[in-house]
């Protein structure tokens, strides 16, 4: 059985402040484990960017789930003890999080210094979660050759501690861009604010078919 209040649209607070770590929201809406709520600090898949973790009054979310542009249902490791209308503590695994964007802020880096060396590229698939980053490409080629130089340059860019903003495409509203010097991408996820906060990288290629190339960013302790 579905229990909600009129409005189910979300407040993204992951974009007004991606350090949140934590917020109390309202709850929107309830359907046996899945939740919804007023305002978020959550982020859910989206664009590659694996969702987060955390608990909602305390109970594990398993994951976050974009519905549409403006609703996220959260699925919860078992149904809670808590009502429609109620306020809840939503709390994010920040360790998970922060890691996940030091990978996204450094996986747009790479995806500039591989074009710069390749050419204009077809991206196939993409995907940051907690272990790594990756980027394919649709290109006849080996990467390993150019690994290293990009490695090279991404760390140059990284460690002149170039700030990043990511905001609202004035042209159109319903999409976010990122933003770091003088490269500019749609992008929605969640990012470092300095570059210097990614730290060392390494840079890995995977095959992953003919025709098609896959560069693996994964940050050094």
């Amino acid at each position: 059985m579905l229990i909600f209040l009129i409005n189910k649209m979300v407040i993204k607070l992951f974009w007004q402040d991606p350090y949140m770590k934590e917020c109390y929201a309202k709850v929107t809406a309830i359907e046996s484990n899945k939740v919804w709520l007023d305002q978020t600090v959550f982020f859910a898949f989206s664009g590659g960017q694996a969702s987060d973790k955390g608990t909602i009054n305390n109970i594990n979310v398993l994951e976050a789930v974009k519905q549409n542009e403006d609703e996220i249902y959260y699925i919860l490791e078992k149904e809670p003890d808590f009502e429609v209308g109620d306020n809840v503590k939503v709390k994010i695994d920040w360790d998970y999080r922060y890691n996940i964007m030091k990978l996204h802020s450094a996986a747009h880096i790479v995806y500039y210094f591989f074009i710069e060396k390749a050419g204009q590229q077809k991206v196939i698939g993409s995907n940051i979660s907690i272990d790594k980053a990756r980027l394919d490409f649709a290109y006849n080629e080996s990467v390993s050759q150019l690994l290293p130089e990009i490695q090279e340059k991404t760390m140059e860019v990284i460690n002149q501690g170039i700030n990043i903003k990511t905001f609202k495409d004035e042209k159109d509203p319903t999409r976010r861009l990122w933003e770091c010097g003088k490269w500019l991408m749609p992008c929605g996820g969640t990012h470092v604010r300095n570059t210097k906060e990614i730290g060392q990288i390494k840079l890995k290629r995977n095959n992953i078919g003919a025709g098609k190339e896959r560069i693996e960013v994964s940050l050094v302790d």
